[in-house]
């Protein structure tokens, strides 16, 4: 089959890997629809993540091709949406709602790589979830997207406790920041903020439930939150950025009392632990329980009450994947999805 591999940074090939095979009974194979370039993936890309050949791909959708003797909920002939982290979603911690802390949890990306054209998901039962039937074409970048863009943000918002009444500011206008948007507004905010200073994405964000545009960043931004809640600050802030500066602007933005959720991927991120005391904030954020979210996702894209799929300005076949990766890297691109 064929499938994306990076080299090193800046080095991305499409190339001839093996077909992969059952190896454990809970094991099963799918025959990939769509994948997609993420966000996280411009870490190695980058050089800021180590990078040796590397197998990519952590977004899927597709037709269960083969399961293994124990595999229950799935079958093939399926359509199925996976989430990016391997899960059992029986044992205790999954059972509480957060399924990428599993004791079975293991990465998509680190050893299975997505950006191809099957893929072996173990533990099938617990990470993948059948769609009602066969979709349509154009549900099925929107069903993609419940893989991980929309499943973080949303799991963002709700980290946030965004919901009725609620004030939501979001920092970051990539695809996660603005699903974030788009959870936000379906878990009933009353005002939701977006920080952007991209046109074409701002304007993405008004459509997924923006009722405010913020362009300013570091401590201007925090200010201009602050003056547009009567300089209190959002009930709610989600971060979706990983950097020191977006981070402690999320911190800064946080009313007193307030909830910061946190998804953006933060390797150079130091927290001043005075300030973090001072600020009398909850947080909570980390890799996101995807897999928790999947059957409510799915449900309102086949209900077309959400249509994360827009998220998607650039489509490209697999095999120009590496141009993909330019375009993203350069900002050319918000998210990129590679056909099959």
């Amino acid at each position: 089959m064929r499938g994306v591999v990076m080299y090193k940074a800046g080095d991305v090939r499409v190339e001839e890997r093996e077909d992969p095979k059952i190896i454990e009974p809970t094991d099963a194979i799918v025959k990939l629809t769509a994948t997609c370039i993420c966000g996280s993936d411009l870490w190695p890309y980058r050089g800021i993540e180590p990078a040796d050949h590397q197998v990519m791909g952590h977004e899927y959708v597709g037709v269960v091709e083969e399961v293994g003797s124990a595999v229950r909920n799935v079958r093939p002939g399926d359509f199925v949406v996976g989430s990016f982290v391997i899960s059992d979603n029986t044992c205790e911690i999954c059972q509480a709602g957060f399924t990428s802390k599993c004791v079975h949890a293991e990465f998509v990306s680190q050893t299975i790589g997505t950006q191809a054209e099957k893929a072996r998901i173990p533990h099938a039962d617990g990470t993948l979830v059948a769609t009602p039937g066969q979709p349509d074409p154009e549900l099925i970048p929107a069903l993609l997207a419940a893989s991980d863009v929309l499943g973080t943000g949303w799991f963002a918002a709700v980290a946030a406790q965004a919901g009725p009444g609620k004030t939501v500011a979001v920092v970051g206008d990539g695809a996660v920041g603005l699903m974030a948007v788009l959870a936000a507004k379906q878990l009933g905010a009353e005002r939701v903020i977006a920080m952007s200073r991209h046109p074409e994405r701002q304007k993405l964000a008004r459509y997924y439930g923006a009722t405010d545009i913020v362009e300013e960043r570091g401590e201007a931004g925090v200010a201009k939150i602050k003056e547009l809640t009567n300089g209190l600050g959002a009930h709610s802030v989600i971060e979706a950025v990983g950097t020191q500066e977006s981070f402690m602007q999320a911190v800064g933005a946080t009313r007193g009392g307030g909830h910061l959720g946190y998804v953006g991927l933060n390797y150079d991120v130091t927290i001043p632990g005075i300030e973090l005391f001072f600020a009398g904030i909850h947080t909570l954020g980390g890799p996101a329980p995807v897999r928790h979210f999947l059957p409510e996702l799915i449900q309102l894209i086949w209900d077309r009450k959400i249509d994360p799929g827009k998220v998607f300005d650039l489509t490209l076949p697999l095999d120009q994947a590496a141009e993909g990766y330019k375009a993203m890297d350069e900002r050319r691109a918000t998210k990129v999805l590679l056909t099959l």
